[in-house]
């Protein structure tokens, strides 16, 4: 179990005296101004007044006495109600999964079988994709691959339909491949959610990765996960709150912080293109690069403006406050935050002329991880689209070269 930061738990009580709002606020106080009156003249002839038994304070002690405030009560911090997607609040939940459930089997890829698969979560039957390489497993059991699909209309949704190349190109390099279908998709029961204010959909992977290391030809300790889009939030939540990853590989991400997870960058001017000269990469595969389809990879249509722009940010705010009212609320529900305790290292992707997620989330990601020293590779792609199509082959080598070191071999940790 991971320790709360004493920073992320003083920093409330921090904002709400500063803020001076909420019953804890510290009270204001009122300045007091002393009024002298220059005292009248008498007449010449008038009769003084008579002394007065009882002498009055000086002015020095009446000052004294008016203008020193009462004490004040030491302030205490207006209580944030937990929230279920608080990394947090996710590191304190178990997510036990279950036994795996071969439902049906699919004709077969190359050189590996394929199934629709099923699991529990969270009491929910979730359907999945699972392939298994053929021939006999290694001693401890294959690498295991957690594949997390980007945002596709739940009602549209078909197991055997999407990402099909994506997979195979993984699948194909000797591992397990799972790739859970979210609930409210495809057959999945549950009800399909917003993932970004909802922890429903990790809750699934989370709860489908322990499905799959139930298999006894599954390495438990040799685990990556991929994610596209959609799949790339949930690839980082699921690295920060489970340390089980050995590495996440995200193309096209929604990485950057809340509550900006689409607008961050959008105005940001792309670096020149000589700047990109070493990480641009030709479309042709390399010749070492075993084919794949040639069909264009079927991966994630652009999100509506609804599905990019809904009410989940106003919805929070008139709960815990604005981001500027509240800072430490938003931190706490936002994976960059986190990435100095992040599970392993991690390979970003991203086109610079991505429409749908602006490249600047995944710079973004890459800042905050070489700021807390955590290995981390970013590739940016010029004239490609949300879906790297034009540059799959290079970015899905790099992908399974990078899998091969630190998954399948065991690199760097």
């Amino acid at each position: 179990m991971r320790k709360i930061s004493p920073l992320l738990l003083l920093l409330p009580l921090l904002l709400a005296a500063c803020a001076g709002r909420g019953p804890g606020a510290l009270p204001g106080v009122a300045g007091v101004a002393a009024t002298t009156a220059a005292p009248a003249t008498a007449p010449a002839s008038a009769t003084p007044p008579a002394p007065t038994t009882t002498p009055a304070p000086s002015p020095t002690a009446t000052a004294t006495a008016t203008l020193t405030p009462p004490p004040s009560p030491t302030p205490s911090p207006t209580p944030t109600p937990e929230h279920p997607l608080m990394i947090e609040v996710m590191r304190r939940q178990s997510y036990p999964g279950s036994e795996l459930t071969i439902e049906r089997t699919l004709e077969p890829g190359e050189n590996y079988d394929r199934f629709i698969a099923s699991y529990l979560s969270e009491g929910n039957r979730i359907d999945a994709l699972l392939t298994v390489p053929w021939g006999a497993p290694p001693p401890t059991g294959w690498p295991v691959i957690i594949f997390n699909h980007g945002w596709i209309p739940p009602e549209e949704y078909v197991t055997e339909l999407r990402y099909v190349e994506y997979v195979d190109y993984i699948a194909r390099s000797g591992y397990i491949v799972f790739r859970s279908d979210y609930r409210g998709h495809g057959q999945s029961e549950g009800e399909a959610g917003m993932p970004y204010s909802s922890p429903g959909y990790t809750i699934d992977v989370l709860n489908g990765m322990a499905a799959v290391l139930t298999r006894a030809d599954a390495d438990a300790n040799r685990v990556g996960m991929w994610g596209h889009s959609m799949g790339g939030y949930i690839t980082l939540r699921a690295m920060v709150v489970s340390d089980r990853i050995r590495a996440g590989v995200i193309w096209g991400g929604v990485v950057g912080p809340y509550p900006d997870l689409f607008q961050r960058g959008a105005a940001l001017t792309p670096p020149a293109p000589t700047a990109l000269a070493s990480t641009l990469p030709a479309s042709t595969p390399p010749a070492s690069t075993p084919p794949v389809a040639t069909a264009t990879p079927t991966a994630t249509p652009t999100p509506t403006p609804a599905f990019r722009r809904g009410r989940w940010r106003g919805d929070m705010a008139a709960i815990y406050g604005s981001p500027e009212e509240n800072p430490a609320f938003w931190a706490s529900i936002s994976a960059p935050s986190f990435v100095a305790e992040i599970s392993g290292p991690v390979q970003l992707h991203h086109a610079i002329t991505d429409d749908t997620v602006p490249w600047a989330a995944s710079q973004y990601l890459y800042d905050a991880m070489t700021a807390a020293g955590v290995p981390v590779e970013l590739y940016l792609y010029d004239n490609d689209s949300h879906d790297i199509d034009n540059n799959f082959y290079t970015a899905m080598r790099r992908t399974v070269e990078f899998f091969d070191r630190y998954v399948k071999e065991g690199a760097g940790g």
